[in-house]
């Protein structure tokens, strides 16, 4: 009785033993692989940022226009201040448009 059930543990100990060994093993493989996939930027998702940056952009730039409009409107109503604020949002509509992607 003794020999069955020490053959029986030592079966299912082996295997155990065996799926540990087989996970340490290849632990530390999967760990620098999972590390340069954080660390690295596929080409999908750096076109995704890149697109995500140029919307900004473009909506920014949308925003600051429809000020410029508003500002000059009030220009040619005989504003001064919003002739001077059309101005600078020109200037800065210049500025972020000159600004590199």
């Amino acid at each position: 009785m003794r020999l069955v059930l020490s053959l029986v543990l030592g079966f299912l100990l082996s295997g155990c033993v065996a799926s540990v060994v087989a996970d340490v093993v290849t632990a530390p493989v999967k760990i620098v692989s999972k590390t340069a996939d954080v660390l690295t930027t596929s080409q999908s998702e750096a076109d995704e940022n890149r697109g995500r940056e140029i919307r900004k952009r473009e909506e920014a730039l949308g925003k600051l226009a429809r000020q410029r409009d508003k500002a000059r409107q009030k220009c040619d109503d005989g504003n001064e201040d919003a002739c001077a604020t059309a101005a600078q949002l020109n200037e800065q509509i210049e500025i972020e448009q000159g600004r590199p992607i």
